[in-house]
């Protein structure tokens, strides 16, 4: 799935359904946003999220999920309370209720807060908003069975109540003993209240489905903020616990249906079954170094600054086709279907190279640097040291310390298929300079001189 909502007591996932093909979720707390933005959708929800049993959603995972390109949108309740706040950043914030906070009508978290039920109940709601009495009250003032100023009184004394004991009831005997409006007044509106009773939060939630739907038939791109993320110590322990307290796929599986799209199926397999055929293969070791060393350089990218942007990923885009010889539009959307990636979600690997290409120029000369010592340690050096020994002493030897194509009797063309189809079994790279730096070998003549020698060095040298 692509959308993930967050909603409880505001809007029920039944008739969330009816309004929007979804991934339905609880109401967030912690963690909650974090997890759902790593299963990399087009555009995270929120509706509902808790404010007392479980520590609120973070504004910081929702930066982060934002930084990754994915679209969050806020209203109602929690979600216009956390789009309010990181307006300026972009989350989109829908509905009266958001508006009201931007504008400073609503200045109190408790006025979107309700009472509710568990998730066996449907999180039921067990107390009213003061929003929704709010405008309930107006539309009464509104319809002449109130006055302004018995509006007011009557808000004030809604506003006055713990927020687990807001209700039409409560507030009506409230406004009884208090003498806040005559009798006839007060059971005028209770009438009123029975038949017409505004739910301003359902309405604010409607219109966020109804504006994730239009987003989604525009189809956007990933997005973009222009913003760093700053990856700091409590982020990272954030991380961490997250990570561990990751029950969402669970939540993900009950709501998600049959699908005919390819990379959707491949993305069905689940994560793990994917590292234990790594690890049957021999292969977990050398894969999680790797997939280390892009972690630690894409903070070090984001530590930096680096927002990647359309140039930064246009080069990305080119050096991925390279590297995985995608010729066309068609190759590459074969391509991303078998590494279990929707096309919406290419420009966030692009944003990913992008960063790590830039690592990769600012860094290179201390990787190589770290070179040897890597070597030694993996155990590798010596038996290097020993080649690169007898080679040189096999050249000094022959003469042909820098030996041209016709001392080894090829052409161009004929030096490059033995090297890489003979010795590398591969297919000559498209583009010779780029590989010769990626390789190692620093620009494509040096890389012809390096072959060279290899090739005129003895038959113990290559294949043969």
């Amino acid at each position: 799935m692509s959308v993930y909502v967050f909603t409880g007591p505001t809007l029920s996932a039944e008739r969330g359904r009816a309004e929007l093909d979804a991934v339905f979720l609880p109401p967030c707390g912690q963690g909650d946003v974090y997890r759902a933005a790593l299963r990399q959708p087009r555009v995270i929800a929120i509706i509902d999220g808790y404010f007392e049993r479980v520590p609120a959603v973070w504004h910081k995972e929702i930066l982060w999920a934002m930084s990754r390109g994915v679209h969050v949108f806020g209203a109602a309740s929690m979600g216009a309370l956390r789009a309010a706040e990181l307006a300026a950043f972009g989350m989109r914030g829908i509905g009266t209720i958001y508006e009201d906070l931007c504008s400073g009508a609503i200045t109190r978290d408790d006025e979107v807060a309700v009472l509710h039920g568990d998730a066996d109940s449907g999180f039921r709601p067990l107390s009213e908003a003061l929003v929704n009495i709010r405008a309930t009250l107006l539309a009464a003032e509104q319809a002449g069975v109130l006055g302004a100023e018995q509006r007011a009184r009557l808000h004030e004394l809604a506003a006055a109540m713990f927020y687990g004991d807001r209700g039409y009831p409560a507030l009506l005997a409230r406004a009884a003993e208090q003498g806040a409006a005559p009798e006839s007044t007060l059971r005028a509106l209770g009438d009123f209240v029975s038949e017409n009773r505004v739910d301003q939060k359902q309405q604010d939630a409607l219109a966020l489905l109804g504006a994730v739907r239009e987003h989604l038939a525009g189809e956007p791109g990933r997005l973009h903020v222009d913003y760093a993320f700053a990856h700091t110590d409590a982020w990272e322990q954030f991380v961490a616990a997250a990570r561990r307290n990751d029950d969402m796929a669970r939540a993900e599986d009950r709501s998600a249906g049959p699908t005919a799209d390819p990379a959707a199926e491949h993305a069905q397999t689940r994560p793990d079954d994917v590292l234990v055929e790594l690890a049957l293969a021999g292969e977990y070791e050398r894969a999680r170094e790797a997939a280390l060393t892009r972690v630690l350089a894409q903070e070090a990218a984001a530590r930096h600054g680096v927002v990647p942007g359309h140039e930064l990923r246009q080069a990305a885009a080119h050096a991925l086709s390279q590297r995985h010889e995608l010729r066309t539009a068609e190759e590459l959307r074969a391509w991303l279907a078998r590494q279990g990636l929707r096309e919406d979600q290419l420009d966030l690997v692009l944003a990913d190279e992008a960063q790590l290409a830039w690592v990769d120029t600012v860094y290179d000369d201390a990787a190589v640097a770290a070179l040897s010592a890597y070597l030694r340690v993996t155990g590798r050096y010596g038996a290097l040291a020993e080649r690169a020994r007898a080679r040189g002493e096999a050249l000094r030897g022959s003469g042909l310390e820098a030996p041209s194509l016709a001392d080894a009797g090829l052409g161009e063309d004929a030096l490059w298929a033995w090297y890489f189809g003979d010795h590398l079994g591969r297919v000559v790279p498209g583009d010779l300079e780029r590989y010769a730096r990626r390789a190692g070998f620093g620009d494509a003549a040096r890389m012809r001189t390096q072959v060279l020698r290899f090739y005129v060095s003895g038959p113990g040298s290559r294949p043969g």
